[in-house]
């Protein structure tokens, strides 16, 4: 990273770039060309850095890389015990979640703070003027963000349309799939099969 990373503006090193998206295509699953789409790639990498420090960051990022290792049924298991479940990087992992759908990032759990120390830019603030109107929420519910990218007179009488479900091959994923159908469900979304 050079010395303005982490500021706003700051420009960010390629391959943590890469890592970053990589790791949010899979926590928020958009992809990565999605969350390229956003155009808040680089500005929410650059808060991470502020935030919590390249360091924890890179921390972040190894354990999710381990946990992800090969495809397979394990994944979500390794990623709930070796990343979500993880005192220090769990609340973090979270928070870029939290990022990409809604642009805010939240201030760090206060048991966070006891454990790990208060970091200078926590806070609960958004993360750019225009994070809110790009949220991958809005995207996810098929909705236009009330206040910004009107979607035009008379839209209303039209029920939203929803992305496509991309068709993922059958495998044995420890019910993941069940999961997710299960939350489409309660979105009144179809079911991926």
């Amino acid at each position: 990273m050079s010395e303005r990373a982490g500021e706003p503006g700051g420009t960010v090193d390629a391959e943590l770039r890469r890592r970053f998206l990589a790791m949010s295509a899979e926590l928020t699953a958009f992809s990565t060309l999605d969350l390229e789409g956003t155009g808040q790639a680089e500005a929410y990498l650059s808060l991470v850095v502020r935030v919590v420090g390249e360091d924890v960051l890179d921390e972040l990022l190894d354990a999710y890389e381990q946990a992800t290792g090969p495809a397979g049924p394990d994944r979500t298991r390794l990623l709930k015990r070796d990343l979500f479940s993880n005192e220090k990087l769990g609340p973090i992992a979270r928070n870029i979640i939290k990022l990409w759908y809604v642009g805010v990032w939240y201030e760090l759990p206060a048991e966070w703070v006891e454990s790990f120390g208060a970091l200078e830019h926590d806070g609960t603030f958004t993360a750019s003027a225009a994070a809110y109107a790009v949220g991958l929420l809005w995207y996810a519910i098929g909705a236009h963000p009330p206040g910004a990218r009107a979607p035009g007179y008379g839209s209303w009488v039209a029920p939203p349309e929803f992305p496509p479900i991309p068709d993922i091959p059958a495998i044995d994923d420890g019910g993941a799939a069940a999961d997710r159908d299960a939350l489409l469900a309660t979105a009144g979304r179809p079911s991926a099969q």
